[in-house]
């Protein structure tokens, strides 16, 4: 009897015959798990790398590993066809995003180098001097120059993440910055991207950048989630764009560029789906 974590068919009823699993980092976080999710309804078995396993329910096959130290990535990386790297700790970037994404291309080096690498970063990290976006862009060059097939891809901030910084609130105030826009995306479209990466044969090196169907202002989704949840709507202090960072996210610098690609549900519509 096969288990729930083996490989499915190619050709149902075709035992033998079955697609290579697909490994993604940081599975387990917020667009790791949509990946997971994905690959499933995609008829792709997922290995999910984390470090502890059994604390999280993912629904592939967890393998205990280590991007901060390398533990256990020559046995995640055996096998499989692609490796679509979510994994980013904004507290640790230089163990995890930067020396970890060098780790496991080592990795693959060594023991897959077939593989394709899908690497997921952030729309403006080259524009920003923000630590934890230069540690982004540090990592994308540790990709470019490990010599493997690849796909960069860059995105605007996920819905989750949008939701948090907007709906903060501090005595029924809101904080926001002048200039601040967003163009939130669907972390379950972006992982459907991801996972059309991860699955093309024909790529070997490319860059490609997605976003939100729209762009608004961070007052603007503020009033938006409070009218969506039933609260009343926060005073906003706003605050000059003082400094390097926040003047160049005043300027739009996490803004998708006239090349990405814009799609996946409004913020409108995710929060909606959140509320039912």
């Amino acid at each position: 009897m096969a288990r729930a974590t083996d490989p499915p068919p190619l050709i149902p009823g075709l035992p033998g015959v079955t697609r290579p699993p697909v490994l993604v980092t940081g599975g387990t976080g917020t667009i790791g798990s949509q990946v997971v999710l994905e690959l499933l309804r995609s008829g792709v078995a997922a290995k999910v790398l984390t470090r502890m396993p059994g604390h999280g329910t993912t629904g592939g096959e967890e393998i205990e590993g280590d991007l901060a130290t390398g533990a256990g990535l020559a046995e995640a990386v055996d096998g499989v066809q692609s490796v679509i790297h979510c994994a980013s700790n904004a507290a640790h970037s230089q163990d995890v995003d930067i020396d970890g994404t060098a780790r496991l291309c080592d990795a693959l080096a060594e023991h897959n180098p077939e593989a394709r690498l899908i690497h997921v970063s952030i729309i403006g990290c080259w524009e920003n001097p923000l630590p934890y976006y230069r540690a982004k862009a540090a990592a994308e060059t540790a990709v470019t120059s490990s010599g493997r097939s690849h796909v960069i891809v860059r995105a605007t901030q996920v819905h989750e993440l949008v939701h948090r910084l907007v709906g903060t609130q501090f005595a029924g105030f809101g904080v926001g910055m002048r200039g601040l826009r967003f163009a939130p995306i669907d972390s379950r479209w972006l992982a459907k991207q991801l996972v059309d990466h991860a699955l093309d044969e024909s790529l070997s090196v490319a860059t490609a950048e997605y976003a939100g169907p729209e762009i608004l202002t961070a007052r603007e989704l503020a009033v938006l989630t409070a009218h969506v949840e039933g609260r009343r709507t926060p005073r906003q202090v706003r605050l000059p764009a003082v400094g390097g960072t926040m003047r160049r996210f005043a300027e739009g610098s996490n803004l998708p560029g006239p090349n990405a690609v814009r799609g996946g549900a409004t913020y409108a519509q995710w929060l909606s789906e959140q509320r039912a």
